[in-house]
């Protein structure tokens, strides 16, 4: 069973080491000090086992976990921390281990032993007991895994099962639900049509098209996107706040 560790602490990784060494058919694949680098290491390594700490900068163990359920084939996640009220009952609700720090010999042992995989329907209820808002979003560039943070996406638009992602200087494509993205970004982004959400704080201005249609200015991209009718009083409202 291959074991990737992710903890911002040094000397945790390092305890870990060492007691894993005592577990049989087990092996320390790598290391990771955050969510993004522990994303990494999932794509190259491919551990079957995560032990990964939740409170970490940058990127905590939380939204880390979340995107590993997103990957073909996720590995099991077992949370290391040493906050006991920290949203156990989500972890124990969703199948997914956890170890409280000090981390002893058997109780790790156990929890390998019985490692489940985090399945999307798992991280489902993980995003509901947690507040579920991601810093990132997982897309896939020439197979390989990449993280866009929400702060530089220009909008989302639907289009049959995809949606289109545009930052200011590209596109990419996910399978994400247009209205799971709204319910999970409803502070960030406003819905302008049945098919797209633009990002509040990069709504520059209104104009029409050639044909008379309401159409939403961006900040950072030419690309022009339709305003429905009935959203428009809305968009006009947000740029008089």
């Amino acid at each position: 069973m291959k074991v990737l560790l992710v903890d911002d602490e040094t000397l945790a990784r390092e305890r870990l080491r060492r007691l894993l060494a005592d577990v049989p058919d087990c092996a320390v694949c790598g290391e990771a000090a955050d969510g993004r680098a522990a994303l990494a290491c999932c794509e190259q390594l491919q551990p079957d086992v995560v032990l990964m700490d939740i409170r970490m900068p940058g990127m905590d163990g939380l939204e880390a976990a979340r995107h590993l359920a997103g990957l073909p084939d996720p590995p099991a996640v077992i949370f290391t921390t040493a906050f006991g009220d920290h949203a156990l009952e989500a972890f124990e609700a969703c199948a997914v281990d956890y170890l409280l720090k000090p981390i002893r010999i058997e109780r790790l042992a156990a929890a390998l032993g019985n490692a489940r995989r985090l399945t999307r329907a798992q991280a489902a209820q993980l995003d509901t007991a947690t507040g579920g808002v991601r810093s990132h979003i997982c897309v896939r560039v020439r197979g390989n895994l990449h993280l866009l943070p929400v702060a530089d996406i220009r909008f989302f638009r639907a289009d049959n099962k995809y949606v289109t992602v545009r930052t200011g200087d590209a596109e990419y494509l996910i399978e994400e639900p247009l209205k799971a993205l709204e319910d999970e970004f409803t502070a960030r982004f406003l819905r302008i049509h049945r098919n797209a959400l633009v990002a509040a704080d990069f709504i520059v201005g209104l104009e029409k098209d050639a044909a008379g249609q309401c159409m939403v200015v961006l900040g950072g991209i030419d690309e022009r996107l339709e305003v429905s009718r009935r959203h428009q009083a809305e968009v006009r409202a947000r740029l008089k706040a």
